[in-house]
């Protein structure tokens, strides 16, 4: 079976019958880390079976905006909440909040702050202390309408915060648009409403944070071997760690002497759980190391896509 990507993606060819040299299986140590060495076999069998053909993975192989947006909602609990005054001035309060089955989102405020009618949330997630991926909700923000609507707004509070509310103090914001922005002084994204209602939280999302560091943690040969094999590099590479891991694969920031630059490193296909991206990283371990040490011919494309990081130190990653 051959697993196939767009462009700049990696080609994952089924491995030859070889027998693996003994030694490999100490590129991660069992005892303190939970990844285990695995064949591509076992990794492709693992992941999803669509292949990485959708829209969102054309090019960039990227999550959607929206779903992006849907994710940062889902991760995060206490956001700013802007909107005006009586008086015309703008005021930015802090807030904490859930989201519903849509996204939409649910905030407590305190009875005495009558907040104008439209109003915008900003929500920002920090991914690992090296990217910090935001999103603005504009809307208007209201009292729910009914005792059923009350009900499962408490509902959804107390699942989120373990904490009954006082009934005339949770209000919700419905979606007119988001603006969805990658990190700090990025260009944005707009998203539509209905985007961002249709759009599903990342399936890693729970997990995502913990295997990121567990890779930076004990898996650094093996971030370094990603950075000399699976992209197309005309410099030395200083020092690289891992950003955010998604289902449709992860990215790299990478710091030389010429820059600090991200890269965004695709899976051989998508994966939908925690046993699907460990199964695939290792896999593209294996693979990597296989070629480094020219015990299989390097059949991929390499990614060519760097972006360049503005404002980096290139000191590295602390």
């Amino acid at each position: 079976m051959q697993l196939q990507t767009q462009s700049f993606a990696l080609t994952l060819l089924p491995s030859p019958n070889f027998a693996k040299p003994t030694e490999r299986r100490e590129f991660i140590s069992l005892k303190r880390d939970p990844f285990r060495p695995i064949s591509l076999r076992c990794s492709v069998s693992t992941a999803s079976a669509t292949p990485l053909t959708t829209t969102s993975a054309s090019t960039t192989h990227k999550p959607f905006p929206a779903e992006v947006s849907r994710s940062i909602m889902e991760l995060s609990s206490v956001g700013t909440l802007s909107t005006l005054t009586h008086d015309g001035w703008p005021l930015g309060v802090g807030v904490r909040f859930a989201v519903d089955q849509d996204g939409t989102p649910v905030l407590c405020l305190n009875r005495t702050f009558t907040p104008d009618k439209r109003s915008a949330l900003h929500v920002q997630l920090e991914q690992c202390g090296l990217r910090t991926p935001q999103c603005t909700i504009q809307g208007s923000i209201s009292r729910p309408g009914d005792d059923t609507v009350q009900k499962r707004l408490n509902a959804i509070w107390r699942k989120k915060f373990g904490e009954e509310v006082e009934e005339d103090s949770l209000y919700v914001v419905a979606v007119d648009r988001v603006l969805q922005m990658e990190d700090f002084m990025e260009d944005g994204i707009w998203v539509a409403s209905s985007d961002y209602k249709n759009a599903s939280p990342d399936p890693l999302r729970d997990v995502a944070e913990d295997i990121v560091n567990q890779i930076n943690t004990y898996n650094m040969e093996d971030i370094f071997r990603f950075c000399n094999v699976y992209v197309d590099l005309d410099f030395v590479v200083s020092e690289t760690k891992m950003i955010w891991m998604d289902r449709l694969g992860f990215d790299l920031r990478v710091w030389s002497p010429r820059g600090v630059y991200d890269v965004r490193i695709p899976f051989p296909m998508e994966v939908t759980d925690e046993k699907g991206a460990k199964s695939s990283f290792n896999g593209m371990s294996q693979l990597a190391w296989e070629v480094e040490k020219s015990y299989c011919p390097a059949d991929f494309n390499k990614v060519k896509l760097l972006k360049q990081v503005v404002g980096s130190s290139l000191k590295g990653a602390q």
